[in-house]
């Protein structure tokens, strides 16, 4: 079972893979249509801001106490 610090991590990780993906020098070989693909990705991603409003959703915390 994914625990929600689990899946906000994910999130975090995803988030900064993409930017990874946009910066050719910590991804030098990867094609220009992957990196098209991460930013179109990215410019709807959530930004750390609303990723740590998630954390404290009360549906979250709920799980948490479980």
């Amino acid at each position: 079972m994914t625990l929600p610090d689990e899946r906000l991590r994910a999130l975090r990780s995803a988030r900064e893979f993409l930017l990874a993906l946009l910066t050719p020098s910590e991804t030098p070989k990867v094609p220009r249509d992957v990196r098209r693909w991460a930013s179109r990705v990215l410019k709807h991603y959530p930004l750390p801001l609303e990723i740590d409003r998630l954390a404290s959703h009360p549906l979250l915390r709920k799980e948490r106490g479980s």
